[in-house]
């Protein structure tokens, strides 16, 4: 991977594709920083921060962003590290939670992107290909979620979509 590469890496639940970017990472020479999004808001999501904690292991450093995405890449990009962002969905999520406005923090987002001096690789979830949510809310993140994977595509150096623990590249 080279210095100042952008890859997101989309794909449903349970695809696979956080495996596929730690391995990605994991790869890559210099320092290891994990940015997370997920908030522990019950005792299940605190398992689960902590579970892929430990799978992680101790080469990674974890840094916590759980709204100020832009900012936490602006402060971790260097050479010789590799940011891992998982994910953009819960990301996008916490904003709509906090009342943000998606389509600036999304903005703010890729210009952190561009202004990166390392490689990133960015963690989505693609939730636009089941069935159209029944209610407002459901279908106003699917929406947000939707343009945010479209906008940081069109932004990213490649982009990968993981099914079944497959990669498949769809730009890059």
């Amino acid at each position: 991977m080279s210095r100042g590469h952008i890859h997101l890496i989309l794909g449903g639940a349970r695809s696979g594709k956080s495996r596929h970017a730690q391995s990605l990472a994991e790869a890559f020479g210099g320092n290891l920083v994990f940015v997370a999004t997920g908030e522990a808001w019950d005792a299940e999501m605190a398992e689960r921060i902590e579970r892929h904690r430990a799978d992680r292991g101790p080469r990674w450093r974890t840094v916590e962003a759980p709204l100020a995405l832009a900012r936490a890449i602006d402060a971790e990009t260097a050479p010789d590290r590799i940011l891992l962002v998982d994910c953009l969905t819960l990301w996008t999520s916490n904003l709509m939670h906090a009342n943000r406005d998606i389509g600036a923090e999304t903005q703010d987002l890729v210009a952190a992107m561009g202004s990166a001096t390392g490689p990133i690789l960015l963690v989505a979830n693609e939730v636009g290909l089941g069935i159209v949510p029944e209610n407002a809310l459901a279908r106003a993140f699917r929406d947000a979620a939707g343009h945010m994977n479209q906008t940081v595509a069109a932004a990213a150096d490649r982009v990968t979509f993981v099914a079944a623990g497959l990669p498949m590249t769809l730009k890059g």
